[in-house]
Formats: structure tokens, C-alpha cells, sequence
């Protein structure tokens, strides 16, 4: 049996999907799937942290999450990323969960796509999540174990067109293949490394396609034919997020309706 499983004969079967005493770290939980994903991690023991540039909203949320704690950080910025984690370590506890999910994109064809744009979405989309992650990974790896949980998209795995997003394309590839090689650095240290990749869900992001063509275009192409409710990435995020992906490195988990899977 490996030195890192969870193998525990007197544990119930949803008991494997707690976070109890555990402390998560959320990015961009400000709005839409960021504070929605706080939410479900709170649900299931964590004490959640969570990360974002409006701390009025991150505050709003702390008053709903008892225990949870509102940090303001720009994630374009280096020098907040690095205040996150030690103001984590320092204040809350050892991070054995980090949940990457701020995230930049923007609907534009590339003729007309500036070049400081792509950086942005690079900067924001990817090497974010690799510096996180390298932050918070030797805290896991000397506390024995931990779950860093990217969130991707659909459009990491199948272009975006006839919505025009280069930047974000190739940022969201980008994180699923980040994903790939952190897991396999990390797996024998006790640290699991996967991809979350939503498709069509409510969010600021999407918040634009409200309109009935929008709606249409959704309809038409998704063999499931509707925008994902919120709640339908909650059993992938605590599966990514939990022991019950002991057994899971590099993975991207798709939750998309079947858009990929044509």
C-alpha cells in the first residue's frame, strides 16, 4: 500500500470528501465561481481564505463563512501573492488546499488584440497559478500532504471561436498542462496537483451572454443544452480539493455539458 493513501475501513463513504481542519486558500472569491467555490469548501470543513482585489465583497462573504478570513490581494502582482500565502501561514495555518481560480478573459479578435492584454491574461491566467503554487507547496510537502486544484476551462482542450479568445485559449491550455507536470514533481512528496475545467457557467465573465442569440449559441452547440448551474461543480471541486483524489494527478476533470465531447 502507498505511503500516501487514505485506504480507512471504518470510514463512511461521503467521509472522504470532508475538509475538516483544513485550511484552503480561494483566489478571485470575490464573485461568481471564486465565492461560490468558498462556499463549498466552508460546507465541508475548511477554513477558507480567500483572495481577491475588492475586499468589500471578500468581507461581505467573511460575514456569511463564520470562521473565514478576507485577504486583499491583486494576483498580477507578485509581491501579493507572496503576502498571501505568509500572511496565511502566519494568521490561519498551513494551506492543504489551494483552489486557483482568478482568472482574466476577454472577448476580442486577435487583429485587434493588444499585446499588454495577452500579457495580462498570461500574467493573471498561468503564472499565477505557478508561483501559488509554488509558494504554498513545500508548507503541503512538510505537513505531508495537500490538493492544488487549477481551474481551467473547456477552452484550454478546444478553441473558443466564434468567440474570439486567444489569450485566454492559450492561457487555459496553458493551466491544464501546468497542472500536468506540477503533479508529477509533486506527487511523491504527498502534494496532488490537478485541473478543474468548467464550460458555459453563470459568472462576471459570462455575464455579457445574457442576451437570447448568446443563449441560442449555448443551446445549439451544447449537447446539454444550457449554461451550468453553480452547484453542478461542486461534487469536481471536493473530489479535486479532498482525499477522495488520492488516487489523481495531472487530471482535468470537464464539466461542461459535453461540449468537448464532440
Amino acid at each position: 500500500m502507498s505511503e500516501h493513501s487514505v485506504t480507512n475501513s471504518s470510514r463512511q463513504p461521503l467521509d472522504i470528501f470532508r475538509l475538516d481542519g483544513r485550511v484552503a486558500i480561494v483566489t478571485g472569491a470575490s464573485a461568481g465561481l471564486g465565492a461560490h467555490f468558498a462556499r463549498v469548501l466552508h460546507g465541508a470543513g475548511a477554513t477558507v481564505v480567500m483572495a481577491a482585489r475588492r475586499i468589500d465583497r471578500l468581507e461581505a462573504l467573511v460575514a456569511e463563512l463564520p470562521g473565514a478570513v478576507a485577504i486583499e490581494a491583486d494576483l498580477a502582482r507578485a509581491e501579493d501573492r507572496e503576502r498571501l500565502v505568509a500572511r496565511t501561514v502566519a494568521e490561519v495555518g498551513v494551506p492543504r488546499v489551494l483552489v486557483n481560480n482568478a482568472g482574466i478573459g476577454y472577448k476580442v479578435p486577435v487583429e485587434t488584440e493588444e499585446l499588454d492584454w495577452f500579457r495580462e491574461a498570461m500574467e493573471v491566467n498561468v503564472t499565477a497559478i505557478w508561483h501559488l503554487s509554488k509558494l504554498c507547496a513545500p508548507h503541503m510537502i512538510d505537513a505531508g500532504s495537500g490538493n492544488i486544484v487549477n481551474i481551467a476551462s473547456m477552452f484550454g482542450m478546444v478553441g473558443a471561436s466564434p468567440v474570439k479568445q486567444a489569450h485566454y485559449c492559450a492561457s487555459k491550455g496553458a493551466v491544464i498542462n501546468l497542472s500536468r507536470e506540477l503533479g508529477l514533481q509533486w506527487a511523491r512528496k504527498g502534494v496532488r496537483v490537478n485541473s478543474l475545467c468548467p464550460g458555459w457557467f453563470p459568472s462576471e465573465m459570462t455575464a455579457a451572454m445574457d442576451d437570447e442569440a448568446s443563449m441560442n449559441f449555448v443551446r445549439t452547440m451544447s449537447p446539454i443544452p444550457r449554461l451550468g448551474e453553480l452547484g453542478e461543480l461542486d461534487g469536481a471541486l471536493l473530489l479535486l480539493a479532498s482525499d477522495a483524489a488520492s488516487f489523481m494527478v495531472g487530471s482535468s476533470v470537464v464539466v461542461d455539458g459535453g461540449w468537448t465531447a464532440r
